[in-house]
């Protein structure tokens, strides 16, 4: 796959914070477009996380092929850059088959990674992060925050202590690179964010903040409904260890915690419900960032199939 195959694929993304209804329209603009959808969240990746992460259903998968979902088990690690090599290979099928490849989904760090490229890697090293891992339980995290203070200002500042896992890593990216994090960022700035294609109609659903908060408090009520419960004892029945990655994600660590009685069902509602409005937020606040994007309301759904027949003239794919 060469760097010009790539850039010549046409991408069409549709994008928006959770709950806002990007599932639903991705399907019918499947259907209109004859597009294959292309999963761009970091949850969905997950097998045997369905509730949690608002999958579509095995039925709406039927109806349109998808990509990049239930790809590796929850005791598994990914990362941005894996997404991206693998998103990349999807395109290329997708494109290949004469198809135009539509990008749904929440996760922004994915969006911006695959349309600009990471910068070369950033170092790392599993032994050394091991013994990185042993140290923090032996010497504690204040020490080895004062030990990246010493090779790393500027990342110290940026970091509080208590986030051992940016604590963790930016020590060992200084371990393992000889250069501090905040060099390996400062260059990859100056590198400047060239796009890998050159073919992009990006598209964010908006609606008003009320609106979203209420159906992100209606959706968390519907998660418990339809057994979210029942999925996370079933995947600890499985043997997965309550202290892997995608447990510490928005639903799953809600669930874990009335399991084990920290929380009653109601304050479990309550906090989920609170914690998912400010990923909202958050992701609203990623996607005004990305140039790309055009931010359309929701209920202008007309008018965004008329933008897409417009974009599909305009790039010659009939």
């Amino acid at each position: 796959m060469s760097f010009m195959e790539t850039k010549q694929i046409p991408l069409l993304i549709l994008t928006g914070p959770t709950a806002i209804g990007k599932t639903e329209f991705s399907l019918r603009l499947a259907e209109e477009f004859d597009c294959e959808i292309v999963s761009v969240d970091s949850m969905q990746i997950y097998r045997y996380m369905d509730i949690g992460t608002a999958k579509a259903s095995r039925k709406e998968r039927k109806q349109v092929p998808h990509h990049l979902i239930d790809i590796i088990d929850p005791d598994e690690s990914y990362d941005a850059a894996q997404f991206v090599k693998d998103c990349t290979i999807a395109l290329h099928k997708i494109y290949q088959r004469k198809k135009i490849p539509l990008l749904t989904g929440g996760t922004g760090l994915y969006f911006t990674a695959l349309i600009h490229g990471i910068f070369s890697e950033l170092p790392s090293d599993r032994s050394v992060r091991k013994e990185l891992k042993m140290r923090l339980e032996l010497e504690g995290r204040k020490k080895l925050h004062e030990e990246l203070a010493a090779c790393d200002s500027i990342t110290a500042k940026r970091i509080h202590q208590n986030d051992t896992h940016r604590l963790l890593r930016g020590l060992e990216i200084f371990q393992v690179s000889g250069i501090p994090w905040s060099e390996h960022l400062e260059r990859q700035k100056i590198k400047g964010p060239e796009k890998r294609f050159d073919n992009i109609l990006g598209i964010c659903l908006t609606e008003e903040r009320k609106i979203v908060y209420e159906r992100i408090n209606e959706r968390s009520k519907v998660m418990l409904a339809n057994g979210l419960e029942e999925e996370v004892t079933s995947l600890l029945e499985k043997g997965y260890s309550p202290d892997l990655k995608p447990f510490q994600s928005i639903g799953y660590k809600h669930i874990l915690n009335y399991i084990s009685g920290v929380w009653t069902q109601s304050d479990t509602i309550e906090i989920l419900s609170r914690d998912t409005r400010r990923y909202a937020k958050r992701q609203i606040t990623w996607f005004k960032k990305m140039e790309i994007l055009q931010h359309i309301e929701k209920q202008k759904q007309d008018e965004i199939i008329s933008l897409i027949h417009r974009w599909k003239r305009e790039i010659g794919h009939h």
